[in-house]
C-alpha cells in the first residue's frame, strides 16, 4: 500500500531519480537563451574530450556559446576511441563492444545535434553469449521473451521468478524511458504511483531485487552476469541501474558503430568546430583558478591561462577536485562526501590481430566466459589480479559485419575487469618510463589471458597472432588520466547512483561535471546523457 506520507528526503529521491532521466525541453532553453543577452558573454572551457564533454560542449555551441576544449590525448572521445598497428593493417577499438544507442534516450540526444544521421549502426548477432560450466547461451537481440524461454529450459524450477524478473526490469527501463520522453515532467506526490517500479527498485542492490524473483545462484549468476558492464557485483550494484541498461539491451538490441568508435567521437567534434569551437589537443588542463568561490579560468600545459565564465569538467572527478582546484575553493562537507566515493574498476584488455579469416567459424561476437566460482568471487579475483580464476571475455569482431579487418585477417579482443591494486606498485616506476618490471608483469598476464582464450573459445589463437597489444590500468590512465585507471568514473554504489549520484552542479560556481564521474555515470549512454544533462544545468544557470 503507498503511504501518502512523503518525508523530504523522499522528495529528493524522486527529484534525483527525475533528473536522472529527463530529456530537453527547448522550450525552456529558448527561454534561458533569451535572458542571457550576448552569448559573447559566457565563454567555457571544456575539460577532456570524452564523450560526455563533447556532447556537453556540442550542445553549447550550437547555441553559439564560445567554447574551448581541452584534451590531452591527440583525438577525441576518451575510451570511445581506437587505434592502428602494423601501418593501419589492423584497427583496434578501445572500448566498444556494445551499445544500446538505438530508439532510446541515447539516441534523441544523438538526434538533437544532428550526429545520429551520420552514423551506421550495426546490430550484434546477439546481446551476448556465456560460457559457464555446463552452460552455452546466446541473448537473442531484441526479444526477451525468448530469452526467458532459454534459460526456464535450464532452470524449471524458477520459469516464472525468471519470466518476472526479466519483465521487471524491462518495467524499470520503459519507465525511465517514459520519463526522459515527457521531458522529466511528473508530480512528485504520486511519482510512486506513475513510476511504481523505479520507486520500488531505488534502494534495492541487484542482488535484492534478483532475490525477490529467484533463489538458485548458478541462475543468479547468470541473470547478474552483465555486472561487468557496470563494475560492480551485484551484491554492492544499483539494481536500478543494472535494470535500466539491461532492460534497454533486452527491448532495443545491442549495437557496434560502423566503422569504429571513434566515428562517433569525431563527429560531435565535428559539430563543435563547424559551430565555432575550439578543441586544444595534445594539451593537458592543470590548474582551475578559482576567486571567492567562483570559477575563472584554466590553466593549461605550457602556462596559457583560459579564461571563462564555466568550467566543465569531463575529468577525473578525484583530480579534478583533489589537485586542479585551490584548497579553499572546495567546501570541507563536500569533500568529505567526495572521500567516500572510490574510483570504479579498471580493465586489462588484450587487442590481437590474426594472420586469418576466423569469421563465421565460431559463434558470437561478445563472448562472456564465466570462471564458475560466482560474481562474488569473481569481482574479488578482479580486485587482487588473479588472473588465471576471474571470469573474462573474447570479442570476435569480424562477425559484427563482414569487412571488420582486411582480406585474411581478424581482429579479436580478450579483457577482463582488473583493480588498480596490483598494478599501484609500478606507479613511480612507470610514471618515470622505467618499466622492466612492468612489462614482464604485463606480458604474463598477456600470454595467460590468451591461454585462457584458446582453450575455451578460439582453438589454435595463439598460433594466428600477428599483432598482440595489451592495456593495463596504468595504461588506461596514461590516455585518459583518470584515476587508477577507471573505467566508469566513480563506482555505481548505492550511495552514489542514479538517484544518489553525485550532481553535475557543484559548489564551486560556474564547474560542472559531465562524463562518467558524474550523473548518471558511466558508459557510453551514461556519458551522453550526463553532457546533455550538464548543457540544461549551465543554461538554467545563466538564464
Amino acid at each position: 500500500m503507498f503511504d501518502k506520507k512523503i518525508t523530504r528526503r523522499s522528495f529528493l529521491t524522486i527529484s534525483g531519480m527525475a533528473a536522472a532521466s529527463f530529456a530537453l525541453d527547448w522550450e525552456k532553453i529558448s527561454a534561458h537563451a533569451a535572458k542571457m543577452g550576448p552569448k559573447s558573454d559566457y565563454p567555457t572551457v571544456i575539460i577532456g574530450a570524452g564523450l560526455g564533454g563533447l556532447c556537453c560542449g556540442a550542445y553549447l555551441a550550437k547555441q553559439g556559446i564560445p567554447v574551448t576544449v581541452v584534451e590531452q590525448h591527440s583525438i577525441p572521445g576518451g575510451y570511445a576511441t581506437s587505434f592502428d598497428r602494423a601501418g593501419g593493417k589492423f584497427t583496434f577499438d578501445v572500448s566498444l563492444h556494445g551499445t544500446s544507442i538505438n530508439n532510446n534516450a541515447s539516441a534523441r540526444i544523438l538526434e538533437n545535434l544532428g550526429v545520429l544521421e551520420e552514423l551506421e549502426l550495426v546490430e550484434l548477432p546477439e546481446v551476448y553469449r556465456m560460457i559457464a560450466p555446463g552452460l552455452d547461451i546466446s541473448v537473442p537481440q531484441k526479444d526477451p521473451d525468448a530469452y526467458i524461454r532459454i534459460l526456464a529450459n535450464h532452470f524449471p524450477a524458477e520459469k516464472e521468478g525468471i519470466r518476472k524478473f526479466v519483465y521487471e526490469m524491462l518495467g524499470i527501463a520503459e519507465e525511465a524511458d517514459k520519463l526522459h520522453r515527457k521531458k522529466g515532467k511528473f508530480f512528485k506526490l504520486i511519482f510512486p504511483i506513475q513510476y511504481r517500479k523505479m520507486w520500488n527498485v531505488r534502494n534495492k542492490t541487484l542482488e535484492e531485487l534478483m532475490s525477490d524473483y529467484v533463489r538458485d545462484p548458478q541462475l543468479k549468476d547468470i541473470l547478474g552476469s552483465l555486472w561487468s558492464y557496470y563494475g560492480l557485483p551485484p551484491s554492492k550494484l544499483s539494481g536500478f541501474y543494472y535494470a535500466v541498461a539491461t532492460g534497454a539491451y533486452l527491448r532495443n538490441g545491442s549495437y557496434s558503430i560502423r566503422d569504429r568508435s571513434q566515428n562517433l567521437s569525431e563527429a560531435l567534434a565535428r559539430v563543435i568546430e563547424n559551430s565555432g569551437g575550439d578543441i586544444l589537443y595534445d594539451t593537458l588542463a592543470e590548474k582551475i583558478r578559482s576567486e571567492q568561490g567562483l570559477v575563472k579560468g584554466v590553466t593549461v600545459s605550457g602556462g596559457k591561462f583560459l579564461p571563462a565564465r564555466a568550467v566543465m569538467s569531463n575529468a577525473s572527478g578525484i583530480t579534478t577536485f583533489r589537485e586542479m582546484l585551490p584548497r579553499e575553493a572546495v567546501p570541507p562537507d563536500y569533500l568529505k562526501k567526495l572521500n567516500t566515493y572510490r574510483s570504479s574498476i579498471s580493465t586489462f584488455i588484450v587487442w590481437l590481430g590474426l594472420n586469418r579469416e576466423i569469421r563465421g567459424k565460431i559463434k558470437g561476437f561478445g563472448i562472456h566466459i564465466a570462471s564458475g566460482n560466482g560474481s562474488e568471487a569473481d569481482y574479488l579475483s578482479c580486485l587482487r589480479g588473479e588472473i588465471d580464476k576471474n571470469s573474462f571475455g573474447v570479442s570476435i569482431y569480424d562477425n559484427i559485419f563482414k569487412g571488420y579487418s582486411a582480406p585474411g585477417t581478424s581482429t579479436v579482443t580478450v579483457m577482463c575487469m582488473a583493480g588498480y591494486e596490483p598494478w599501484q606498485k609500478f606507479e613511480a616506476d612507470y610514471h618515470a618510463g622505467r618499466k622492466d618490471a612492468y612489462n614482464k608483469k604485463k606480458a604474463e598476464w598477456t600470454e595467460i589471458l590468451i591461454r585462457r582464450a584458446e582453450e575455451k573459445v578460439i582453438p589454435g589463437l595463439s598460433s594466428m597472432i600477428e599483432v598482440k597489444v595489451s592495456a593495463t590500468p596504468l595504461t588506461n590512465w596514461r590516455f585518459t588520466r583518470n584515476t587508477e585507471g577507471a573505467i566508469y568514473g566513480f563506482e555505481q554504489s548505492m550511495e552514489n547512483a542514479f538517484m544518489n549520484r553525485i550532481e553535475n552542479r557543484t559548489p564551486v560556481k560556474g564547474l560542472y561535471l559531465a562524463g562518467a564521474w558524474g550523473n548518471p555515470g558511466g558508459g557510453y549512454s551514461g556519458v551522453l546523457r550526463s553532457g546533455e544533462r550538464t548543457f540544461q544545468n549551465m543554461m538554467e544557470d545563466w538564464g
